[in-house]
């Protein structure tokens, strides 16, 4: 049976094999998955519908270049939700269970300070927050409306020659992902509808190199609620990135499960 579509965003040439492990993880639970790239990519797994990201917005790389993926990334997950109605997935977020049909609201609070993760995200099509959010990134404010002295003062000092966009996301990067999600989350009353961090984030992002762990009881965090498994690839040690996961490790025992070789997909 075909389930909710769901659908990410790839910048560059090359999936990780956790990348690989998580799409696959959502096709294999009955999720039409779709991967908008910016690029050509080498090794998307087969079942997973490839467009280009210009379908959705006009992609500025300039802007891209001087940040980082995860900048564009929180700007495209809402243009896409808005056009298309998919589940917004990272590409590090493992599906453990299919997202049932009927929840419109799907994002949670993750790590150990109460604040709004954007890694799996869906809202409605049309409403008080995705305008909010839309709005705050076509109209950048001078500063962010929750930023504190300090956030402000860090703002003041970047080089002004740069594009607003760039000077905020320097003095903060979460500007635009979980602290703007959080913000207005808050604002219009939608932050009291976010599911429990056990649903999409069971393992604190502080603790994630349980994953390859092969003594880590990383299934200890999960709850009968527990739907979407973020593994944190931005957070990970490089280490973890660059070798194969250890025998037994959360990681590996996904991997076999899903058939994903993660000797094809290092990273250099």
């Amino acid at each position: 049976m075909d389930r909710r579509p769901v659908a990410s965003l790839w910048i560059g040439d090359k999936l990780q094999y956790i990348n690989q492990l998580c799409l696959m993880s959502h096709v294999q639970q009955g999720h039409p998955t779709t991967l908008y790239c910016t690029d050509k990519v080498s090794n998307v797994p087969d079942g997973v519908t490839v467009r280009p990201a210009t379908d959705i917005m006009t992609i500025p790389m300039d802007i891209v270049a001087e940040t980082s993926a995860s900048f564009l990334s929180n700007v495209f997950r809402y243009r896409m939700i808005q056009k298309t109605d998919e589940i917004w997935i990272d590409c590090d977020a493992f599906c453990h269970r299919p997202f049932p049909d009927e929840i419109e609201h799907i994002y949670a609070g993750h790590g150990m300070r109460g604040a709004l993760n954007c890694g799996v995200v869906k809202i409605p099509q049309t409403g008080a927050l995705i305008e909010a959010l839309l709005d705050y990134y076509d109209n950048l404010p001078p500063a962010p409306p929750w930023f504190n002295d300090r956030q402000k003062r860090r703002l003041a000092r970047q080089d002004e020659s740069l594009p607003h966009a760039v000077r905020i996301y320097r003095a903060e990067r979460t500007a635009f992902g979980p602290q703007a999600f959080t913000w207005f989350a808050q604002q219009t009353g939608d932050y009291a509808r976010a599911m429990t961090p056990d649903v999409l984030y069971p393992v604190p992002f502080q603790l994630n190199d349980v994953f390859f762990d092969p003594h880590g009881n990383v299934e200890g965090w999960f709850t009968d609620d527990t739907l979407s498994v973020h593994l944190y690839t931005n957070g990970t040690r490089p280490w973890w990135r660059k070798n194969a996961p250890l025998k037994n490790s959360y990681a590996w025992r996904m991997c076999k499960q899903i058939g994903v070789d993660p000797k094809q997909a290092l990273e250099d």
